[in-house]
């Protein structure tokens, strides 16, 4: 389930109490008392066999008794006593609980019986173990927190409740409000991503904040996550930071994929905002809800003491921020204004006896100026001027619009002379920091904020699917897994990386020392010199024992070292683990990079992909990046920028800069890799040596689960669904032949040719309002689709690409209906291209377990309504006034 039955649960109209109590102190004395202080606009009914009357409520004996079905239950019961209570409430038609009762534990049992019953009426459940639900929209404060938020537009989502009472307590004194607080407890049923999907669509909602424990559906959440931060900011703590990696792994990738790094990739693929505390929690909620994200953060700072300045250009610095440059004609501005004695510079510092008319010409000038993004006003308290009224002048230029629309921040040092003043700014509309670290922070966040968007929002590159021979790496995966191997060789493990794209070295196998001497001798034909390495099934670090010797000029030389290699392994192993040496000429590439490619299993987030500073110190650099699968070329590329080698990637004094389109071309394939073996369970390329003249694999490791041979692609584990591949086919439309495929990202790029070739018109009868164009960002939006809810199908000329048709839909969270919608290009109407279209993405609904399509269309359009009825779909019963009509077309 996801969002069915919130809306009722979350926005009641009625509440039932089971379990309220007049007994001084218990809770459900308490959620009693708070419902009824904040004013409930909703029916109150107490649910309790031992009174008749509870705080001049009547009380109601059972569940039966209630004169009316409740949206809500509050139940606040002994453990045993809560599933045959959640059937009651289900029968009577009850749409959801919140469950405040601790010990419905999994152990005993009780957990399942609660779910077992809420199931047949499709009731929701939150909780159990939590500190209730706090609506102030609808003024319900149904838990034991200390006090009732006050009204506002931020939603917030946390696993604890006593985080939640710290927030609330925060947010009265801040002057905050909350459109929903939803404490989800141990989450049996509602969960962080289904209440992420409801506050995605709640109008009264512009921001969220999570308090992020543990993610139980990983899937869902991404999903929910990446839908509900395209249209709002969604802000999360997550702790447990520094907590070492749930289980040990046999690769170099496994020991560095520590679940953070994971929970990390997973909150930046979704576009959620990370802050580290819940002071930055606080921070973040203030500043998303008063200013938009800013795409640069050019930041002017204006202030009355130098100290406080240089402190802030430290924070900002530290955050990878920048500070603005000032025109002349600023400059010229402030000396008008200024005692003479002013800084002269950025931070503007404008002498500690600075009257408010000061403050007023100082911000106004650097708001003026056009290289400067934000502006941040600061304060420290002395005795030649007033704190508060100094604060009252900022907070005028905010009123009167006189800061040219930019992000105005303040940060007011002290406590006693600097809380009233703060109080001035906030209800002024300014947002206020305490400390220059703080406001500094505050700058980053929006840059942040608009960096995660306009991630989502990026075009890739790659217009079609990898080139890839997967035959030939199923045979080689195939064949180890028979023999019930977990590791496959280097050879092997070579052979599908390189099947997916990825260049390795040529590789010669010999059985014994005399056949390493003619591998050997062949390779030194071409070449100045080879490399001898240990081939072993059983032996997976082959360095460990000396088991890789370099930069054999001779024949005689490599068998020579063979040789040794087998006395060592003899030694080290006289159970044996000797299968044979693989030969390889030795690669020389002066001045190139070292570089770790990395595959391994999150056990929440499937699949993972890791790059980073390579060698035999890679665990000492600690220099990596992760990410998702699947990626494409945009995604790598940010893989590749987060760490510290990418520096020396772009190139420095003599060394040019790495050949990066080969680097991302690795991560592709293997991230396809994983995409298409779900045996596959890790594997390193290290190093991955990269310059110039472009990257080569010269080590590899591959590691395999044989009991998953069988197991179908895409992955399973996959938290974000991959392109849809299977579904591209060939249609002749009209004598003229298309091909018809799923939507990929780069296609935004045909979108502008086609659309000059729809008539206004046109997009009007399929965006049901006049419409001249569509907007940049609408396109991005069109063309990037999370395959786990929405789908189109294009058709494409096949002689020339361009664009000729789309349908599309887009299903609700629960995924049983989906809305659909088609256009195509209006010189190409009557061909049948439209049928083609909407044929195929009826059979993708159904093969992807949809129940139903709907449409809605204007009364007008009749040929669309002739022509979706042709198809079989049907006009639901409705007002015939309104201008539009949904049809529907059931599926199963």
């Amino acid at each position: 389930m996801t969002i069915r039955n919130l809306e009722p649960s979350f926005r009641p109209r009625s509440v039932a109490l089971v379990g309220a109590s007049a007994r001084q102190g218990s809770v459900g004395a308490v959620v009693l008392a708070n419902v009824i202080a904040a004013g409930f606009r909703g029916a109150i009914y107490p649910v309790n066999p031992k009174y008749g009357e509870l705080n001049g409520l009547k009380c109601y004996r059972r569940i039966a008794d209630l004169p009316e079905a409740p949206d809500l239950a509050v139940i606040m019961t002994p453990p045993a006593t809560v599933p045959d209570l959640v059937a009651e409430l289900g029968a009577r038609g009850c749409a959801g609980a919140v469950v405040i009762t601790a010990g419905v534990g999994a152990a005993d049992g009780l957990r399942q019986k609660m779910l077992d019953a809420a199931r047949p009426s499709l009731m929701r459940i939150v909780g159990p173990n939590t500190i209730g639900l706090l609506s102030p929209l609808v003024s319900l404060n149904a838990s034991f927190a200390h006090l009732a938020p006050r009204a506002g537009r931020l939603g917030l989502i946390s696993q604890s409740g006593a985080i939640v009472s710290s927030i609330v307590d925060w947010a009265a004194t801040e002057g905050v409000g909350f459109s929903q607080i939803l404490s989800l407890g141990d989450m049996a049923d509602v969960d962080v991503g289904d209440c992420l999907n409801w506050m995605a669509a709640d109008r009264d909602t512009d921001a969220i904040l999570i308090y992020l424990e543990s993610i139980t559906a990983p899937r869902k959440f991404m999903s929910a996550a990446r839908a509900a931060a395209r249209v709002k900011p969604v802000i999360a703590v997550k702790p447990g930071r520094h907590q070492e990696a749930a289980r040990a792994a046999m690769t170099h990738t496994g020991a560095l994929a520590g679940a953070d790094n994971v929970i990390d990739a997973a909150l930046r693929r979704a576009g959620v905002i990370r802050v580290n505390d819940l002071e930055d929690l606080f921070h973040a909620a203030e500043v998303t809800s008063r200013f938009p994200p800013l795409s640069s953060g050019r930041l002017a700072i204006v202030t009355n003491g130098g100290g406080a300045g240089v402190l802030a250009v430290d924070g900002l610095l530290d955050q990878g921020g920048r500070l603005a440059e000032l025109t002349a004609e600023t400059h010229a501005a402030l000396d008008a204004a200024l005692p003479p004695t002013w800084s002269r510079a950025n931070p503007v510092d404008i002498i500690g006896d600075a009257p408010p008319e000061r403050y007023t010409a100082a911000v106004a000038a650097v708001a003026g100026d056009p290289g400067v993004d934000v502006i941040l006003a600061m304060n420290c308290p002395t005795a030649l001027a007033s704190p508060y009224a100094a604060a009252e002048a900022v907070g005028a230029l905010a009123q009167r619009g006189m800061v040219n629309g930019k992000p105005l921040l303040a940060c007011w040092l002290g406590k006693e002379a600097a809380e009233p003043a703060r109080g001035v700014l906030r209800r002024a509309g300014v947002a206020t920091a305490d400390t220059p670290s703080a406001a500094a922070e505050a700058v980053s966040l929006l840059t942040r904020w608009s960096g995660l968007r306009q991630r989502l929002e990026r075009v890739p590159g790659v217009t079609g699917e990898a080139d890839v021979d997967r035959d030939t790496a199923l045979r080689i995966i195939a064949a180890a897994a028979a023999e019930g191997r977990r590791v496959l060789t280097e050879p092997e493990a070579k052979g599908v990386l390189a099947a997916y794209g990825v260049p390795v070295p040529e590789i010669l196998v010999a059985p014994d020392p005399t056949a390493v001497e003619r591998a050997a001798a062949k390779l030194l034909a071409s070449h100045a010199a080879v490399v001898v390495k240990l081939l072993s099934r059983t032996i997976t670090h082959k360095s460990d024992i000396g088991g890789v010797v370099l930069d054999l000029a001779t024949p005689e030389a490599a068998r020579m070292a063979a040789e040794r290699i087998a006395a060592r392994v003899a030694s080290a192993h006289p159970e044996g683990g000797l299968d044979g040496f693989a030969v390889q000429p030795m690669v020389r590439r002066p001045g190139a990079h070292e570089l770790l490619v990395g595959l391994s299993t999150d056990p929440s987030f499937g699949p993972i992909v890791l790059f980073g500073a390579g060698g035999t110190a890679v665990e000492v650099l600690a220099d990596t990046a992760t990410g998702l699968v699947p990626l494409d070329d945009v995604l790598a590329a940010d893989m590749i920028d987060a760490t510290r080698i990418a520096r020396l990637l772009a190139g420095y004094r003599d060394r040019a800069p790495a050949n990066r389109p080969a680097i991302v071309a690795a991560l592709l394939g293997v991230s396809q890799l994983a995409i298409d073996f779900p045996a596959i369970v890790a594997a390193d390329i290290n190093p991955l040596l990269a310059d110039a003249a472009g990257a080569v694999a010269l080590d590899a490791r591959i590691e395999i689960d044989p009991a998953r041979i069988d197991v179908a692609s895409p992955h399973p584990a996959l938290v974000i669904r991959p392109y849809p591949t299977g579904w591209e086919r060939e249609a002749t439309c009209g004598g003229a032949p298309y091909r018809l495929r799923p939507i990929r990202p780069a296609d935004a790029l045909l979108y502008p040719d086609f659309l000059a070739r729809v008539t206004a018109e046109d997009l009007r009868l399929r965006f049901l309002t006049p419409m001249r164009t569509i907007s940049s960002e609408l396109l991005v939006r069109l063309s990037q689709l999370d395959y786990d809810r929405d789908i189109a199908f294009v058709a494409l000329e096949a002689e020339t690409g361009a664009l000729a048709g789309i349908s599309r839909f887009s299903s609700d969270p629960d995924h049983e209906a989906a809305e659909f919608g088609i256009l195509v290009r209006s010189d190409l109407h009557g061909r049948g291209l439209g049928t083609v279209l909407i044929e195929r993405l009826i059979a993708y609904a159904r093969a992807d377990g949809l129940k139903r399509l709907t449409g809605l269309v204007l009364r007008e359009n009749t040929a669309m309504l002739d022509f979706a009825a042709e198809l079989g779909f049907q006009r639901l019963p409705q007002d015939d006034v309104r201008p539009v009509v949904e049809i529907a077309l059931d599926l199963v």
